[in-house]
């Protein structure tokens, strides 16, 4: 999986265009970055950016970020109404995907370190990047603001994680940055069938973490219950990490409960809709939709998928647009308006239209197309690029009779069976169709390679190294077609043993396909390495390449006999 972190830095300047434009730019300006949003507060005095890329990637940006703040912005100057404590106040990385809160936790760490020892601004880390428990609570780094920082760096028990060991004119200039790793924040409304704000609140008492007040009687209106303290007592909610209102909507006319899940491994979104949908059953209310404000990360979508598909015992072993599909349906997602996860889900925004198209030319074709531009005057798509798609073929026919046979009437007490298989088949299919447009690009980097200056001796020294190294990519990508269409045997063979028997002939055409796709692959494995200088590598490859393929046809007689021992009875 693509790592990929969220950075959302709050800067001090939130009136002045000229300046926001100049921080954005610098962490733009870092390459594959993309800004998603830019949300300046001029009451505030505080701009929201919000970007996103590989760690990398976000660590530079956050630091051109920071750099540039420094330079356009003087704290001595600065009021707002947000608490703050320096010119880029604070600066989360959230984990989206590929990557786990506590790697984030420890980039933050280092991000921290590298802007006090470049840029002289004090750093204090927060959340799940704190050095010291209480400062896990952001509060506690910028009690007192940017007016405390004199008093706070000569106290060692205050002073920054990163920082001077007295005040000085960068402190006075860019004040401190509080650096931190936190989970992912899903903002999320819950529409009700009411329009009173009093119910919506009960039910948001009833379930976020925080809860409610404790009440004489366990009543909602009797006298509040205090400690031996004098404090009051709370009752907890059911939701872990989640903080929860209840508000009416005049544009929809209706009561919502307001939620922000701020730890979705704790509290997936799915789980958070099922229980305040419980929450309002109970108070005799009903759930009729749920609304998503801003973005979130394509596994939230698709832990949702997953979930509403085995609670009606359905195969997962489908598209991920299928699955995205029950997801936006079985939380009404689309209820107040249309809901399209290319405009809300981060990993699609990332997504160069241009790029991908170029990366996708020819798994975007359709039938017709593919075998026009086969049979065309152009070298490629070749056999590489067919073995690919017949070995896709192959899986897509496997992972078919897993979901017919998953969903088979009398084979209910057999759907999760079934489901792992197809979920095995379209991991296989995903990455056969992939390897489609990468054997055909492989050609491309070997005929661009040819192409390149040789008119000096350092010229073809540089000729020759691209042509051996692109030689050896155009080798690799077949045998790793191999492997992948290897994986369909194991497929087939237990769906022609176990599966729907009304669709052993599609295992077995399944089989065929690919055996056909390890052996065209294992043909453009040895074409290629022949050409390599490097004849010991390449006569490793090829070893490598006959020996799966050999396997290949044992496999395939395999799982043939098998079908046709149930053909004929």
């Amino acid at each position: 999986m693509k790592q990929i972190i969220e950075c959302v830095p709050n800067f001090s300047e939130g009136r002045d265009r000229s300046v926001i434009d100049q921080i954005v730019k610098a962490i733009a300006s870092v390459e594959g970055i993309k800004v998603l949003d830019v949300d300046p507060g001029e009451a505030t005095n505080r701009t929201v950016v919000t970007f996103v890329g590989s760690p990398d990637a976000v660590l530079e940006a956050a630091f051109q970020g920071v750099r540039c703040a420094g330079e356009v912005i003087d704290m001595r100057k600065h009021h707002g109404a947000h608490p703050r404590s320096g010119a880029c106040d604070v600066l989360p990385l959230v984990p989206v995907s590929g990557i786990t809160l506590e790697e984030c936790a420890t980039l933050a760490r280092g991000l921290a370190k590298r802007i006090y020892d470049e840029l002289g601004v004090p750093c204090y880390c927060y959340e799940a990047a704190a050095f010291k428990p209480e400062r896990k609570n952001l509060a506690v780094c910028r009690a007192g603001e940017y007016e405390a920082l004199p008093e706070k760096i000569s106290d060692p028990e205050r002073r920054p994680d990163f920082g001077p060991g007295e005040y000085n004119d960068t402190v006075a200039r860019c004040g401190a940055v509080n650096v931190g790793a936190r989970n992912f924040l899903v903002a999320v409304n819950y529409n009700l069938n009411s329009t009173s704000t009093r119910r919506a609140m009960a039910i948001a008492f009833d379930v976020r973490e925080k809860g409610r007040k404790k009440r004489e009687g366990g009543s909602l209106t009797g006298k509040v219950l205090k400690d031996a303290d004098g404090n009051d007592i709370w009752e907890p909610g059911t939701l872990k990490g989640c903080k929860a209102i209840g508000w009416y909507i005049d544009e929809y006319g209706i009561a919502q409960v307001s939620m922000n899940i701020t730890d979705i491994n704790a509290t997936p979104l799915h789980v958070a809709y099922e229980e305040v949908s419980r929450a309002a059953a109970a108070r005799g209310l009903r759930v009729t939709g749920a609304e998503i404000v801003g973005l979130v990360p394509k596994s939230v979508l698709m832990d949702a998928g997953r979930f509403y598909l085995e609670r009606q015992q359905r195969s997962l072993g489908i598209s991920d647009d299928e699955i995205m599909k029950i997801a936006v349906k079985s939380m009404s997602l689309d209820d107040l308006k249309p809901f399209d996860p290319h405009e809300k889900v981060i990993e699609y925004l990332m997504e160069d239209p241009a790029e991908q198209a170029e990366k996708e030319r020819l798994v975007r074709m359709d039938l017709k197309a593919f075998a026009d531009e086969t049979a065309s005057e152009s070298p490629a798509p070749g056999g590489g690029s067919i073995s690919a798609y017949m070995g896709a073929l192959g899986a897509a026919l496997g992972t078919m009779v897993a979901n017919l046979s998953s969903h088979k009437r009398g084979w209910d007490d057999r759907w999760k069976e079934f489901s792992d298989w197809a979920v095995k088949g379209q991991a296989v299919m995903k990455e056969l169709v992939g390897l489609v447009d990468e054997d055909t690009a492989a050609f491309d980097r070997i005929m661009a390679a040819f192409g390149m200056p040789k008119g000096s001796e350092e010229e073809k020294a540089v000729r020759a190294q691209a042509i051996e190294d692109a030689t050896l990519y155009a080798s690799q990508v077949p045998l790793r077609t191999m492997k992948a269409s290897f994986k369909v045997f194991e497929l087939a063979r237990a769906m022609a043993a176990e599966g729907n028997p009304n669709s052993v002939s599609d295992a077995g055409v399944g089989a065929l396909a690919a055996r056909s796709a390890v052996l065209g692959a294992c043909l453009n494995v040895k074409i290629n390495a022949v050409g390599l200088k490097d004849k010991a590598k390449a006569a490793e490859l090829i070893a490598e390449a006959e020996s799966l393929a050999a396997k290949a046809v044992q496999e395939e007689k395999g799982i043939l006999d098998i079908v046709n021992g149930k053909i004929d009875g």
